[in-house]
C-alpha cells in the first residue's frame, strides 16, 4: 500500500559559514598583534601609595594608639588631682579657683570632643549616600536611587540656597521612573547652586595661595600660609556639603583628598595646567616668585577639586567635574599679564 509523501517541513534558514585556511590570511600572525602596554613602575608605586594611605588602621595600631592615650589621660587627671589638693593645702581659695578651672577645662574637652564626633558622623553620611547613589547607579535600581534623593532632600530641607532647586525636584520627581535620571535631576537641581559655591571657594583659595607665594619672601612662612589655606579650603568645601568637620575630622578629610590625588596621578600636572591656563611661554616672561605662586595656585585647586569629589554627596556624572585649567584661569584672572593678542582685541 502506498502511502502520500509527507509535507516538506519549512527550509531553516541557517547562516553561511565559509572556512578559510589560515594560510591565505597574511595577517593571522600572533605575533603580528600590536603590544599591550605595560604598567609603568612610576604608575605601579603611585597605586602602591595611594592604597597604603587609603587603607584602614590595624587592631594593633588601634590598641596601642587606645593605651597612650588612655595613659596621657590619666597621668594628666592624677597631675591636676595633685595640683588640686596641693592648693588646697597651701590656701583654699586658690584650690578652689584651681578646681573651677579644671571643671571648666573638662566641659571644654567634652564638648570639643562632641563636635568633632558630630563631625566624622556628617562626613561618614556623605560618604554614605555617595556609595549608595553609586550602587543604585550600577544596578540601576529606582528604589534605592529614590531613597538616596530622598535623604539629600533632607540633608538640604532648610538651606535657603536650595530651596529653589528643591521645589523643582519636588515637582517632577514622581514622574521620573529611571534610577540615573532620578539622581541626574538631583544633581543638577539641588547640587548645582552647592557646586557654585565650592567652585568660588576653590577660586579665592588659589588666588590666595598664588598672592601669598608671590608677595612673601620667607620660605617657611610660605609653606605655612598654603597649608593653612589649603585646610581652610577643604572645611568650606565640606560645610558646604553639608559635612561640616572639626578640626581633627578636617584633616582626616585632608588625608584622604590626597589619597584620591594619588590615587588619580595628581604629580602630572604639567600638562592638565601651565599648557591651557597660561599658555605660551607666559611664565617666562614672570618672575620667579609669580611662577612659583602660580604652580601653587594650580595645586591648591586640584586640591579643591579632589576636596569637593569627596565632599559631594552624589558623584560627577549628569554634571561635569569642575577643569583644574578654568578654574585657574578665572582664579588669576587680571594677576597674569595677557598677552599681544589678547591686549590688541581687548
Amino acid at each position: 500500500m502506498n502511502y502520500p509523501d509527507p509535507p516538506a517541513a519549512p527550509r531553516s534558514v541557517r547562516p553561511f559559514v565559509e572556512e578559510i585556511d589560515g594560510n591565505e590570511i597574511p595577517d593571522a600572525d600572533p605575533a603580528a598583534a600590536p603590544v599591550v602596554d605595560e604598567i609603568s613602575e612610576a604608575d605601579l608605586a603611585l597605586q602602591r601609595m595611594a592604597d597604603l594611605a587609603g587603607q584602614r588602621r590595624s587592631g594593633f595600631a588601634r590598641l596601642a594608639i587606645w593605651v597612650f592615650t588612655t595613659l596621657f589621660t590619666f597621668v594628666l587627671s592624677v597631675a591636676a588631682w595633685d595640683f588640686t589638693t596641693s592648693l588646697f593645702a597651701r590656701n583654699a581659695f586658690l584650690g578652689w579657683v584651681a578646681f573651677v578651672l579644671i571643671i571648666l577645662a573638662v566641659l571644654v574637652a567634652l564638648i570639643m570632643a562632641l563636635r568633632e564626633a558630630l563631625g566624622f558622623a556628617r562626613i561618614a553620611r556623605l560618604d554614605h549616600l555617595r556609595h549608595a547613589a553609586a550602587e543604585a547607579h550600577q544596578s540601576a535600581d529606582l528604589k534605592a536611587a529614590r531613597g538616596v534623593c530622598g535623604h539629600i532632600r533632607g540633608l538640604y530641607q532648610g538651606r535657603p540656597e536650595v530651596s529653589w532647586g528643591l521645589s523643582r525636584f519636588e515637582a517632577v520627581e514622581a514622574d521620573v521612573m529611571d534610577a540615573d535620571a532620578l539622581m541626574a535631576l538631583a544633581e543638577t537641581t539641588i547640587l548645582a547652586p552647592l557646586d557654585t559655591q565650592a567652585v568660588a571657594e576653590v577660586e579665592a583659595a588659589a588666588r590666595r595661595v598664588a598672592l601669598v607665594t608671590a608677595l612673601v619672601p620667607l620660605a617657611l612662612a610660605d609653606v605655612a600660609a598654603v597649608l593653612y589655606s589649603n585646610l581652610a579650603m577643604i572645611r568650606r568645601i565640606a560645610a558646604i556639603y553639608g559635612g561640616r568637620a572639626g578640626f581633627l575630622g578636617s584633616w582626616s578629610l585632608m588625608r584622604r583628598v590626597f589619597s584620591s590625588l594619588l590615587a588619580a596621578g595628581a604629580v602630572s600636572l604639567a600638562d592638565d595646567l601651565m599648557g591651557s591656563a597660561l599658555g605660551g611661554g607666559v611664565l617666562s616672561k614672570l618672575s620667579r616668585r609669580f611662577g612659583e605662586g602660580v604652580v601653587n595656585g594650580a595645586l591648591t585647586a586640584r586640591i579643591g577639586v579632589a576636596a569637593m569629589e569627596q565632599c559631594r554627596p552624589l558623584p560627577f556624572r549628569a554634571v561635569s567635574r569642575p577643569g583644574v585649567s578654568g578654574l585657574i584661569t578665572r582664579a588669576l584672572a587680571g594677576l597674569v599679564p595677557r598677552g599681544k593678542s589678547e591686549a590688541s582685541e581687548s
